[in-house]
């Protein structure tokens, strides 16, 4: 029972948090039976939370032993079931179980940790974990530790049942923004079976396939400048109002195969051009998304009179608890990168914040009111300050697209010339990067499109104006679809 109101009530939290929560895979979560969750770890506990509110199962994670030392902390991560275990801090930064300790460090025994967990898989349940052990704001995947694999050698060796690890995949659109956008995507599942030697050589093999499994659910590249220019690749090449799950999927590959061909005077020259489009963006204060829609004055206009217009209707409802929400989330967007020295942990803190902050002056208020005017009146507001706190974030939502109407206007106005010049060169970017993906991309690639889901993008490159690539998509669609009836059979 714990659990589940925690669970909801974190369920409800992350869709304050997030202004949109997009799930893709459920179909590879088993329903029932010892699951184990391994996913990337780029935004601190806010991974464990979407992980646990989206998956459908009750999760038991894999926590540092550091962060059951506070009183309201360790009653929330035992409300949830977590396990604490012990690290040890390497000279590089890294933190690694007792039993892959380096020669002469100091042993730690996660013995009883792992019993534990071992416990909860013998009784059919889900363990989630981290394989990259710390929480990072890199722009790739950190070298998997070998815990996930150890343990689901070890939990089907001594439960005697297959364990099934599921991949997990976390996409962030601004990590550390208040109502932004996540992906969480779960991948086929690896079976892990009592027949399996829990060796060293066996430990390394299931590692590796392990972070396949993420890295084909996660965004990898060398830096984040390449990120950004690839991002911009993306936008050029792909259809437009696709979903972040394509989104997602098609700068994955992107990043996945720019390695083999970087070296390439093509791509070089093509991304020379990428970079300069997008500082050109950056000095006029403007997105590709609002370049390339193309929308005339008069439909911009438009735009804002309706956001204005769903101002005025939700105004009114969150007036009445304005002064209760507002100054909170105002503390923590300002506060939150000041006390935290980490990037990959400003969400977190903004998140933790706020809540604090609000369920504070809720408490306050109901006392208030209960004790001035009566019980009844605590009580009703009890109810009514979470309905002005919704409303308050449909302004919220509504003054930022105002914002930004209003800004795209502006710059239509002031910047015509240079934004017609700019829409110019747009449009021959997209020619160029259609026309360099075909030619450039490796011909060693048996599939673009990953065997575990052949055709995802199909439809979206059927959108694309190069028809060689279109049909060099559908081979590779169609051999992986094949080879994938060949494994069924």
């Amino acid at each position: 029972m714990a659990y589940r109101i925690l669970a909801w009530f974190l369920r409800v939290i992350t869709r304050v948090f997030f202004r949109q929560i997009e799930v893709a895979g459920l179909e590879h979560v088993p329903l029932d039976g010892p699951v184990l969750f391994a996913g990337n770890h780029p935004n601190s506990l806010i991974d464990p939370i979407l992980i646990i509110t989206t998956c459908g199962r009750k999760v038991h994670f894999a926590a540092k032993d550091a962060l059951f030392k506070g009183r309201i902390m360790r009653m929330v991560l035992n409300g949830l079931g977590a396990v604490p275990i012990k690290r040890r801090d390497d000279r590089d930064g890294t933190r690694e179980p007792a039993k892959e300790a380096a020669p002469g460090a100091a042993p730690v025994d996660n013995d009883a940790a792992f019993d534990a967990m071992f416990a909860v898989l013998g009784d059919g349940g889900a363990i989630g974990i981290f394989p990259e052990g710390l929480s990072h704001d890199e722009s790739q995947l950190a070298r998997l530790k070998t815990g996930a694999a150890r343990l689901a050698l070890g939990g089907a060796q001594r439960t005697n049942k297959p364990i099934k690890i599921v991949p997990c995949g976390l996409t962030f659109i601004h990590p550390k923004r208040f109502r932004s956008r996540v992906l969480v995507q779960f991948g086929p599942p690896i079976e892990v079976t009592a027949a399996r030697a829990n060796t060293p050589e066996e430990v390394r093999t299931l590692t590796a396939d392990i972070d396949g499994g993420m890295r084909r659910l996660t965004i990898n590249a060398p830096d984040w400048d390449t990120v950004r220019a690839l991002d911009v690749v993306r936008r050029l090449y792909q259809p437009q109002e696709i979903s972040i799950e394509d989104r997602v999927e098609l700068a994955r590959r992107f990043n996945t195969y720019y390695a083999a061909v970087a070296a390439d005077p093509r791509v070089l020259a093509l991304m020379t051009r990428v970079r300069a489009y997008q500082q050109k963006l950056d000095e006029l204060g403007i997105t590709d998304r609002e370049l390339a829609r193309d929308l005339s004055k008069l439909e911009v206009s438009a735009r804002v009179m309706r956001h204005l217009t769903l101002v005025a209707f939700w105004l009114p409802l969150s007036l009445p608890g304005a002064p209760l929400h507002v100054p909170p989330l105002a503390f923590a967007r300002l506060a939150s990168s000041k006390l935290t020295p980490r990037k990959d942990v400003v969400a977190t803190t903004k998140l933790l914040i706020g809540l604090l902050l609000v369920m504070l002056a809720y408490g306050a208020a109901v006392m208030l009111l209960w004790w001035k005017v009566g019980f009844w009146w605590g009580f009703i507001a009890m109810f009514l300050l979470p309905m002005s706190g919704f409303a308050t974030l449909r302004v919220l939502d509504r003054v930022r697209l105002v914002r930004r109407g209003l800004g795209t206007l502006f710059r239509r106005l002031r910047f015509r010339r240079e934004v017609n010049a700019l829409r110019a060169e747009r449009e021959a970017l997209v020619d160029a990067v259609v026309a360099t993906v075909t030619a450039v991309k490796p011909k060693d690639v048996k599939a673009l499109f990953p065997p575990d889901h052949p055709d995802r993008l199909e439809e979206s490159w059927r959108a694309s104006r190069n028809a060689d690539l279109d049909a060099e998509f559908d081979k590779d669609a169609a051999e992986a679809r094949a080879d994938a009836d060949d494994e069924a059979q």
